[in-house]
């Protein structure tokens, strides 16, 4: 089966790609400065030089709170005409299969907890991720409208926040994991007395090692064929406070954390229901937090290394 990986040489997409060679699959990559994605011809050109008959649409523009605070018309229009260009290019090909990436941001601000995929529409997200997760959501319209219309077996699936080796450790537009640990290994190096971190630390998470997640796309790609979107995680929700402390024993930081109340905390609470993705398709995440921060941590430090 010929596969398209979108995002190929991202975070995720990159694992993906790895794991599918490994496996015996060539797949194409579709890369940024080849095909721009937010424009139609270069969707078109895409297809009809990949000829896929399986799609991960992986490609976003997403950052942090900070990033998606600077961003907010920047990332609802591009990750609204990549999932819509991607959709109408499938449908023009005849592609057998699409699977979309949503997000757990596209769930509203106050949400009960545990996230239930029913839930997703019950109210607005929160404001810093709203552009974002609103764009997300407008394609899992699209992809049950297309569905309904013409056949086209699309699935979407929502992951909790990523985090792995080869993640983004740019401070300006960093998740929190890579940040803390970056923000951390600096400030162990510098040998300085403290750190200060955005907000006020009680806001909880719930995190996937990147390597889980490549999991759940391929089985759902080869077990899953409906409408409704299903949430990817581990099941745990931690502080922002209580990871911040896990992340300086990691790394062996022992200075004092600091928090800035009068930075933006984003979403109260996430922990996502992770019952439908068992039931309909077979995953489990099977990475502890701890032990995927240690992977992380230690392949963080040694690039840092080489590049110094």
């Amino acid at each position: 089966m010929n596969v398209l990986v979108t995002g190929g040489a991202g975070f995720l997409g990159s694992h993906l790609v790895e794991r599918l060679r490994s496996d015996g699959a060539d797949p194409f990559v579709a890369r940024s400065r080849e095909y721009d994605l937010t424009v139609p011809g270069d969707a078109v050109r895409l297809f009809a030089d990949a000829r896929p008959e399986l799609v991960f649409h992986l490609a976003a523009e997403v950052g942090g709170i900070g990033g998606n605070a600077a961003n907010p018309g920047r990332y609802w229009y591009a990750n609204v005409l990549m999932g819509a260009n991607v959709l109408e290019a499938s449908r023009q090909a005849g592609v057998r299969k699409l699977v979309f990436l949503g997000s757990v941001c596209s769930y509203p601000k106050h949400t009960p907890v545990p996230f239930r995929e029913e839930d997703l529409w019950a109210g607005y997200p929160e404001e810093t991720n709203a552009a974002y997760g609103i764009a997300k959501k407008t394609l899992l319209v699209g992809a049950e409208a297309y569905r309904e219309q013409y056949g086209l077996r699309s699935i979407t699936l929502l992951p909790a926040n990523l985090y792995g080796p080869g993640d983004n450790f740019d401070l300006e537009t960093s998740h929190v994991i890579p940040a803390l640990i970056r923000r951390m290994l600096e400030a162990k190096d510098e040998d300085a007395r403290s750190v200060t971190l955005w907000g006020d630390g009680s806001p909880t998470r719930e995190f996937l090692y990147v390597e889980d997640c490549v999991d759940a796309l391929l089985l759902a790609a080869e077990r899953y064929d409906g409408p409704d979107a299903v949430n990817l995680g581990s099941g745990e929700e931690i502080a922002i406070r209580d990871l911040a402390a896990l992340v300086a024993e990691v790394t062996g930081f022992e200075g004092e954390i600091r928090w800035d109340p009068s930075r933006p905390n984003g979403q109260p609470r996430r922990r996502l229901d992770v019952s439908r993705a068992e039931a309909l398709f077979g995953f489990k995440a099977a990475t502890k937090l701890r032990e995927g921060l240690e992977r992380t941590v230690a392949w963080y430090a040694d690039r840092a290394a080489v590049r110094s």
